[in-house]
């Protein structure tokens, strides 16, 4: 899949920090899968810290592409910092609150709403 061509299709700034692993099309629902790229938090830029794999996957709705329910299934990566042992991840604002839907999703569907 062409990434210039994605970052059209994903909430901002997701593709800066998550791979597209694969994309299929089923019973006329469009899922991307996604694995978060192994890079650590900002605020743990010093430490040293080996990946541990991912988190159990999450699926969350997005902005329908033409007319087709659009599925993301989120990998995020989990980090142990080598000398305190502290298991780490990063903090995503990507899911909005009390739903499986992104945050840009719900704002959209919120203002067409009122």
């Amino acid at each position: 899949m062409n990434l210039d061509l994605a970052r059209y299709f994903f909430p901002e700034g997701l593709l800066d920090y998550f791979d597209i692993i694969s994309h299929k099309t089923v019973e006329d629902q469009v899922h991307f899968y996604l694995e978060e790229k192994n890079i650590l938090p900002l605020e743990y830029k010093d430490e040293i810290a080996k990946s541990k794999g991912f988190t159990p996957e999450v699926t969350v709705e997005d902005f329908p592409l033409r007319g087709k329910p659009v599925l993301l299934h989120i990998k995020r990566r989990r980090w142990t910092l080598v000398e305190s042992g502290k298991i780490i991840k990063r903090d995503w604002k990507i899911v909005a609150k009390g739903t499986r839907i992104t945050s840009e999703f719900a704002s959209f569907l919120k203002g067409i709403l009122r």
